[in-house]
């Protein structure tokens, strides 16, 4: 059984989503207003996350995302792990925005 929550992209509760890819999948797609830090670089940069929001954590399938949700509620942070990642974002038909000049999409 996993220690932490997941939620499925047609339920997504209030939250800041924290997108845990590496730069060029955050460049080619990302949900508008997400917060961007890939997954190695979590540690050195967890105080830029505020401990009372709940985080909504991302990846592209939900594998990377599962382990960091795993690690977040570790650290004591309200955290759940987002099902089918970006790829189920896409699906749903969210939006999506690139930061490279292109059509958006998921790498």
């Amino acid at each position: 059984m996993a220690d932490f929550e997941s939620v499925r992209i047609d339920a997504l509760p209030a939250g800041t989503l924290l997108d845990v890819r590496e730069d060029y999948e955050w460049e080619a797609g990302h949900a508008e207003g997400a917060v961007h830090i890939p997954m190695d670089q979590l540690p050195s940069r967890l105080h830029e996350l505020d401990p009372d929001e709940d985080l909504l954590v991302v990846c592209r399938t939900g594998g990377r995302s599962a382990r960091v949700t795993s690690w977040l509620v570790a650290q004591g942070y309200s955290a759940m792990n987002v099902v089918g990642g970006m790829d189920a974002w896409l699906e749903a038909g969210r939006p999506l925005v690139a930061e490279n000049g292109q059509q958006p999409t998921v790498l």
